[in-house]
């Protein structure tokens, strides 16, 4: 909604701009709808939604809620330390561009653990390659098995031991097995 009236507000100015300030010079207005009003209005970008597709999951960390990871069904993993300000991908050295998936562990947000392969059955869904674990927050991750399963929905993370993990994997969308 913002930023949908940011890029409104913007293009008014671009295509009105010498209309408001004609405005300005004829009719002494004092109102906030000047040229002045909107010159510091700039385009940016709003993060990984404009390159990267349909966003499939959070894992926020519960102490620190503006640093979490946002699972992109078609785009990879992205980490944001800024309540979203910026993001930085974090998955882009791996196997899968397909996330379905991320989790933090309960105590340790050092251990996440991401589910490849977009869990939306339709007709244009990419598969992943299993699922993966980081013990550094991201920076390096381990395929831990289930190559085969296609499409992962969810992962559980025991409370008390980051090793074990509980997994919906929706197996192959158009054949049996996975």
């Amino acid at each position: 909604m913002k930023r949908t009236f940011v890029l409104c507000a913007a293009l008014i100015l671009l295509l009105a701009g010498p209309a408001f300030a004609t405005r300005e010079k004829d009719q002494d207005d004092k109102g906030p709808l000047q040229a002045a009003t909107f010159a510091g209005l700039k385009f940016r970008s709003l993060g990984p939604a404009l390159t990267s597709g349909r966003v499939g999951d959070f894992a926020v960390d519960p102490a620190q809620p503006w640093e979490y990871f946002v699972a992109v069904s078609s785009g990879g993993v992205w980490r944001t330390i800024n309540n979203g300000t910026t993001f930085e991908p974090v998955f882009d050295g791996e196997g899968s561009y397909s996330i379905g998936c991320v989790a933090l562990a309960p105590g340790n947000p050092l251990i996440v653990w991401v589910g490849t392969g977009e869990n939306n059955s339709q007709r244009s869904v990419s598969y992943g390659d299993g699922v993966y674990k980081s013990t550094d927050g991201g920076k390096h991750w381990q395929n831990m098995g289930l190559q085969q399963s296609e499409h992962i929905g969810q992962i559980l993370i025991h409370p008390h031991d980051p090793d074990i993990v509980y997994v919906a994997a929706q197996g192959p969308l158009w054949r049996p097995g996975g």
